[in-house]
């Protein structure tokens, strides 16, 4: 979770202006695999798109989360 030192607005509009980021939206084929992710994996929803994009894209995640990380079927890292 981010904790933000300004408002979401703000925050949103600097990060749009980084040059190497890119938003990425939950198009079908992502919310679609995202209900149909091999298991075991547990049934939180945000986890589960984050994951499914990350497959779609063929990215590689970086995180905190012990759930995604130990998730086998994506590559995480932290």
């Amino acid at each position: 979770r981010l904790k933000l030192t300004m408002a979401p607005d703000v925050w949103l509009e600097k990060v749009e202006n980084i040059p190497f980021l890119q938003f990425v939206p939950v198009d079908n084929k992502v919310a679609s695999l995202s209900v149909n992710l091999p298991e075991p994996l547990h049934d939180d929803p945000a986890d589960r798109i984050i994951i499914a994009t990350a497959l779609m894209h063929g990215a590689k995640l970086i995180t905190s989360d012990r759930r995604i990380n130990k998730y086998p079927h994506v590559q995480s890292m932290w």
